[in-house]
């Protein structure tokens, strides 16, 4: 074949480089889902509770644990970020599960995505909230698999209550897919 002919040119071009966001309220497998994307799409993973476990786990407070919180979480996402932009920039794709639970995160993150340009996929995990608090619970008591962090009843409450699905303004501007 001719180097020239664009068939033979076609097999050589390299899909864009994309990131691939697991999202959904607590329970819902997000790491299990990111792990198989991460795999099919032969893309490094990054999940904040892994980072957060790793580097914040043992200075946890008992009380005003979501103030400490929030603030931990901006700095690993943005470190996260930093270091996908740098695989994005070598065209490589990416997974992450950044556990942007509130829209206005998203639409944030989203906004880091647009500066790079490359192409965005987001995985919404869809599933009910007693099957989700059962899951959470078994994976309490086993302490495997998916489990960085024992997650009690209250905080179950707190962050599913504060879990927004995306809304008709994010569906129309964003590749979103539910996942079930």
């Amino acid at each position: 074949m001719n180097k020239n002919d664009d068939r033979s040119n076609a097999f050589m071009e390299k899909a864009p480089a994309t990131v691939h966001l697991v999202e959904g309220p607590v329970g819902a497998g997000k790491s299990t889902y990111a792990a198989r994307l991460g795999q099919s799409h032969a893309a490094p993973r990054f999940n904040l509770d892994e980072w957060m476990v790793t580097l914040f786990s043992p200075d946890r407070p008992e009380k005003e644990f979501m103030a400490w919180y929030a603030e931990r979480k901006s700095r690993c996402i943005a470190q996260i970020w930093n270091q996908a932009n740098d695989l994005i920039v070598s065209e490589q794709s990416v997974v992450l599960e950044l556990g942007l639970i509130r829209r206005q995160d998203r639409e944030d993150f989203y906004g880091r995505v647009d500066v790079v340009g490359c192409p965005l996929i987001v995985y919404i995990l869809q599933v009910e909230k007693e099957e989700r608090r059962r899951r959470v619970q078994e994976r309490n008591s086993q302490g495997d698999g998916t489990f960085k962090m024992y997650v009690s009843d209250e905080v179950f409450n707190l962050a599913d209550s504060m879990w927004q699905p995306p809304d008709d303004r994010e569906l129309g501007e964003r590749e979103i897919r539910y996942v079930c």
